[in-house]
């Protein structure tokens, strides 16, 4: 396919980046990033600021204390942490050392837990004492032989701690004492391990972090990441959006998504080095009142968020009283942003979401609305420079302009392939070199893709397709309506129909009222034959709304 979507891009902005030489690595971006930004503040956590300088010392520090365990170059270190500042100390220090990151969420069950570690025969765990006592219910069941432990005074001080400790609490409501008499403090390892930092021999083809799907879809799969994917993603990002971010000098960052997830991994904090920029670093996203706090003290040039955060805080009357004279770039991703939420922004900060795609198989970013549009388009925006993507049927054969399929991408930043998964690996990935996402999508004639849903999501009535973001999409159009989700449940005479859960805004809303609102914005088939109002819907951590968790939820009403 001619590569329609380059006439979108910014004026000067190339068609492909240019990759570094073989034999370099993700080290070389990162301490290029160190001596270039020495005295910046690189990531704020409650007002305590570290520099690029102190991020170097400690990173490498850590560095050196994992290389003094002389495990073979590239094992793996699990790191389950949320937004603190020991996060990118730990994250860089692994990388340093020429280890593999595994991220973890923190949140994790312990058999969730044990499968991650299991699976990527996790070395070394670096885990915030907070959740330490999952780990315990499963250590013996793991492989791994160093255990990490973390307090969130570590960096912070015991004032700041505290308070970060009672966010946490707020996440994770029970947390019992541990006992792990054999870890190490994480201030010992930055002790024992100064001054001993080796840099190793790396190139672009080695291994740089495994990162696991949410698993929402199946059993989790940590998608092989190199540094050369990586590097590449950064540099395709730079390439499109660092003139229209940075301008001149150092700007802020939100950093409300979580660093272990590849979206806030990638973009808040490679990014954020990258341009020498300075990340603000959010614990606990769910407390509002602080993430607005953090926006008005800092005020962010750019926001990364899911749909999920941007409609909490367009709907806060908080929010609303912000200057948001410095805000360039509201970059959405994660999900689908629906159409009221970008409105509501919009109104609120004068500034337009920009909703991106990518996967964690992608480093992620693969498509994204280029900094110079205007206003919300409703689709995931064009491929990157030296990215390309196509729309498949079901035998692999490309489709034409305006029709369904599904997408496949094919750039620098796609995974080497499945952690010991080569099976999995040959099901998603194309004789020449294209990822089958399992989403479907359409692309126009500017190059642009709406995404119309995942396969698995597709409601099938009476042999119609029906898409549960459309549904979403209208119902979230009601002014009444804050959230929305649909799935599809059995039914006798159609095969399927959709269900929709909705949580509302204004609490008079009926469910006469809402049906009279479908009935005039979707056509018969697309309209839910039920309607469950509901006080919350079931979410990731990145705010992703569970489908899975309704359908179990839908199955225990009966």
């Amino acid at each position: 396919m001619d590569k329609i979507w380059l006439s979108q891009y910014p004026a000067g902005v190339a068609e492909n980046i240019i990759l570094p030489p073989d034999h370099t690595s993700l080290i070389d971006l990162v301490e290029e990033a160190f001596d270039q930004f020495g005295p910046r503040n690189a990531f704020i956590n409650l007002d305590k600021a570290m520099t690029y300088t102190e991020l170097a010392h400690k990173a490498k520090s850590f560095a050196g204390w994992l290389q003094t365990l002389e495990l073979p170059r590239g094992s793996r270190v699990a790191v389950m942490m949320p937004n603190v500042l020991q996060y990118p100390v730990v994250a860089l220090g692994t990388l340093l050392a020429g280890h593999v990151l595994v991220n973890v969420n923190p949140l994790y069950t312990a058999r969730e837990l044990e499968h991650q570690l299991k699976d990527a025969d996790a070395a070394v765990l670096v885990i915030l004492e907070n959740f330490a006592t999952v780990f315990q219910e499963v250590r013996g069941h793991t492989p791994v032989k160093h255990v990490v432990v973390a307090t969130v005074g570590d960096l912070l001080g015991l004032i700041k701690g505290h308070i970060v400790n009672f966010a946490l609490r707020r996440i994770k409501k029970q947390v019992p004492a541990w006992s792990l008499p054999d870890a190490v403090a994480f201030n010992d390892t930055l002790k024992r391990g100064s001054g001993h930092y080796q840099r190793p021999d790396l190139r672009l083809d080695d291994t740089a972090m495994l990162q696991y799907t949410g698993g929402t879809t199946g059993v989790s799969k940590g998608a092989e990441l190199t540094h050369r994917n990586l590097v590449a993603n950064v540099l395709q990002i730079d390439s499109l959006f660092g003139g229209a971010i940075n301008g001149e000098g150092q700007v802020n960052i939100l950093v409300a998504l979580p660093l272990y997830h590849i979206f806030a991994f990638t973009v808040c904090m490679l990014y954020t080095l990258r341009e020498g920029n300075c990340g603000i670093l959010i614990a606990n996203p769910r407390d509002l009142p602080d993430v607005i706090k953090q926006i008005d003290t800092y005020k962010p040039a750019l926001i990364p968020a899911v749909n999920t955060l941007f409609n909490a805080l367009a709907n806060h009357a908080d929010f609303k009283k912000l200057d948001f004279s410095n805000l360039k770039i509201a970059l959405g991703g994660g999900m689908a942003v629906m159409p009221a939420t970008a409105a509501d922004w919009k109104a609120v900060t004068g500034t337009s979401i920009l909703e991106g795609y990518g996967l964690s198989e992608t480093s992620p970013v693969a498509t994204v609305n280029p900094p110079n549009t205007t206003e919300y388009t409703g689709t995931i925006g064009v491929p990157l420079p030296s990215t390309e993507v196509v729309i498949l049927d079901d035998e692999g054969r490309q489709l034409p302009l305006g029709e369904r399929g599904e997408i496949a991408i094919r750039g620098p930043q796609v995974m080497k392939g499945y952690w010991n998964r080569p099976d999995e690996t040959a099901k998603v990935m194309t004789a020449d070199g294209y990822f089958r996402t399992g989403d479907i999508g359409v692309m126009d004639e500017r190059g642009h893709t709406k995404i119309v849903d995942r396969k698995k999501d597709m409601i099938l009535v009476s042999g119609f397709n029906v898409y549960p973001n459309e549904i979403e999409e209208v119902v979230t159009t009601h002014p009444k309506v804050l959230e929305a989700a649909a799935i599809g449940v059995a039914d006798d005479r159609s095969g399927e129909v959709p269900k929709v859960f909705v949580v509302k805004k204004d609490d008079s809303l009926t469910e006469a009222e809402l049906r009279l609102f479908m009935e005039e914005n979707l056509t018969g088939y697309k309209r839910p034959k039920y309607v469950e109002f509901i006080k919350e819907l079931p979410k990731t951590n990145v705010g992703k709304i569970l489908r899975k968790d309704l359908r179990v939820l839908n199955a225990g009403r009966k």
